[in-house]
């Protein structure tokens, strides 16, 4: 259920139906300049479309005017307790101010940033966390977290109409994944407003990364959220950046960059595939195209199991396969597997087409089917398909075709709906 309201934090939408935004939040001391300017230059080449700050002293309100300036992209001052920073910050342009009405100093002091908000066109983040909920909602909390924390939401979200400020949206956060799945589901049936969404404290890279991924992950799967960050106890924020981007591309809600798919190995792999894809996914990091690329551990699988990848490779003992949606392209040592898959993808870019060589494509694809016929007891998915289809014509019933994996002539490419690049406009860095 998306929200039905929408703003904006400078140039960029936030609700209303417009993608999901991804945001973090500098760890540097934001009077710093040079070290906050690095790290949100790094943040927004990592895919971050808005960058908060934290503000607790006035020079770091100060240093806003500069940041502001100079940032690629647009700036959140986070506020806690002092409503005269967020007055500043405002003046000093920052495009959001990042507000909890509840510890910063009752009613009156939130409805003057409101005004001064209001004057400049200055949207606000409001909300609050399990850890600092309202006193009189301290008994609430004790008997249901949940409504606690939405009855908080509730009231922040009365308040600021009742000041005549709906340029705005919310967050209710916890460190509690199943509370904060909650409590979110529950906000978004009863406010219009877009909603903030993350898991609070959630750890280190490692688990905070689970934690935030199976939290915001369902929520978004339900429809719920407008703007994410992932909180994780490290400091180097884009990693934050990162994940939010894996969390979106999983559930293909953007798109951005390539998409690794690897098999989890077994016992039939042949050839060292930690390394493998370890050295695929960081040469990976080059290309910002939405290139989706494929890592088979064994030829047993072929290429069925992958073969709506643009690009990939299942590897043997000592050779392995290159192909394209689902098409053998050539056979190459598996020490050249890497190098040789990059440059069919470069060639694929640099054309706008996947370009096949019927006689590669044809020693490619006898070669998956010599080591497929090695590995005949083996119950893979293609076997099965094969098995099925025969018992189908045997029984007199009309059996789909399978995919053929004949070679197409020398010098033809592929059909635009199977190419990588098919309507799509891409740049590499």
């Amino acid at each position: 259920m998306a929200s039905k309201r929408q703003i904006f934090v400078g140039s960029v939408p936030i609700g209303g139906g417009a993608p999901v935004v991804v945001q973090t939040m500098t760890k540097t001391e934001t009077a710093n300049l040079t070290a906050t300017m690095d790290q949100i230059h790094k943040v927004a080449e990592a895919g971050a479309d808005v960058v908060r700050c934290a503000v607790p002293r006035e020079q770091d309100a100060e240093a806003l005017r500069t940041i502001v300036a100079e940032s690629p992209i647009p700036v959140i001052a986070d506020i806690h307790f002092n409503h005269t920073l967020a007055l500043k910050a405002i003046d000093a342009g920052a495009h959001c101010i990042r507000l909890n009405p509840g510890n910063i100093g009752g009613r009156e002091k939130v409805a003057e940033v409101a005004v001064r908000a209001n004057q400049k066109g200055v949207p606000m983040r409001i909300g609050v966390n399990s850890g600092s909920l309202p006193k009189h909602l301290h008994e609430l909390e004790r008997q249901n977290s949940v409504e606690a924390l939405v009855q908080a939401g509730v009231e922040f979200v009365e308040l600021m109409e009742r000041l005549d400020f709906e340029n705005f949206k919310i967050s209710i956060k916890s460190t509690n994944v199943p509370n904060t799945i909650a409590s979110n589901r529950l906000l978004a049936e009863k406010v219009p407003y877009p909603i903030h969404l993350g898991i609070t404290e959630a750890g280190t890279k490692w688990s905070g990364s689970l934690k935030s991924s199976v939290g915001l992950g369902t929520l978004l799967a339900d429809g719920v959220g407008d703007t994410i960050r992932i909180s994780l106890s490290t400091f180097h924020a884009e990693e934050e950046v990162k994940v939010a981007w894996e969390i979106l591309k999983a559930l293909q809600l953007r798109e951005r960059g390539p998409v690794l798919i690897a098999c989890p190995t077994c016992g039939r792999l042949q050839f060292d595939m930690d390394t493998v894809v370890a050295e695929i996914e960081q040469r990976l990091e080059a290309y910002t195209e939405p290139v989706e690329v494929a890592v088979l551990g064994c030829a047993v699988n072929g290429i069925g199991e992958a073969s709506h990848a643009d690009f990939g490779i299942t590897g043997a003992k000592d050779e392995g396969l290159i192909f394209a949606h689902g098409k053998p392209l050539r056979k190459v040592p598996q020490a050249e597997l890497v190098d040789t898959l990059f440059a069919e993808i470069d060639k694929s870019l640099d054309r706008g087409k996947v370009h096949v060589d019927e006689q590669e494509s044809r020693e490619g694809a006898a070669w998956l089917e010599k080591i497929e016929g090695e590995n005949a007891g083996e119950l893979t998915p293609e076997r099965i398909v094969k098995l099925e289809a025969e018992a189908a014509r045997a029984d007199g019933a009309d059996a789909e075709p399978l995919p053929s994996l004949t070679p197409v002539k020398r010098g033809v490419e592929l059909d635009e709906e199977v190419s990588p690049v098919a309507g799509r406009r891409f740049s590499r860095t």
